[in-house]
């Protein structure tokens, strides 16, 4: 592969592992190249991308670079997206997620501990769907990841914050759930 090809394909590989735009200047770091090098990359790779067989294109915005699926191709990654997102939560995931919004942060062995099993697929589950994330280290031997709900988990189950979690005991929980029903 001549020099050239193997940049083109360093700056494709940088484009789309990242998914948000690059500034020129931090591709030219990265790549130890010049600006203007990068800007040769770029008019090649926009060249190759305006082929009418590529779903991709080259996006230039102002002083950064980013890959994005071309126009056309909108409304079938939209529902792609839709159905992905709209998939319910499965009753391990609901577990690990009662876990995670009552006790964070909390680490995957704790999660497992709790309900008794491996929980590595549900929580990664949970994060590519955004309701969970990483909160950083836990200070406890080994210092695992410590894991976290999101803005999107409250948006989902209509919350606006965690104080408003239903009480996890059940006798409270049923209270509460009568005085709902009797103010109807």
């Amino acid at each position: 592969m001549t020099e050239e090809k193997q940049l083109c394909a360093e700056v494709e590989a940088i484009l789309f592992a990242m998914g948000d735009p690059v500034e020129t200047a931090k591709l030219a770091q990265l790549l130890e190249v010049t600006k203007q090098e990068i800007l040769l990359i770029m008019e090649k790779l926009k060249q190759k991308y305006a082929e009418p067989d590529s779903a991709l294109q080259l996006l230039h915005l102002e002083t950064a670079w980013q890959l994005a699926v071309k126009q056309e191709f909108a409304p079938i990654i939209r529902t792609c997206m839709e159905t992905r997102r709209m998939q319910p939560l499965s009753n391990a995931a609901m577990e690990a997620l009662t876990i995670i919004a009552y006790n964070q942060p909390v680490s995957k062995g704790f999660i497992e501990r709790v309900r008794g099993i491996d929980s590595s697929s549900v929580v990664n589950s949970l994060v590519d769907k955004g309701l969970i994330e990483e909160a950083g280290r836990i200070d406890v031997p080994g210092h695992p990841i410590g894991y976290r709900t999101t803005d999107l988990f409250l948006r989902v189950f209509g919350l606006q914050s965690l104080k408003e979690l239903p009480d996890p005991n059940p006798k409270a929980f049923t209270r509460e759930l009568m005085k709902q029903d009797v103010s109807e």
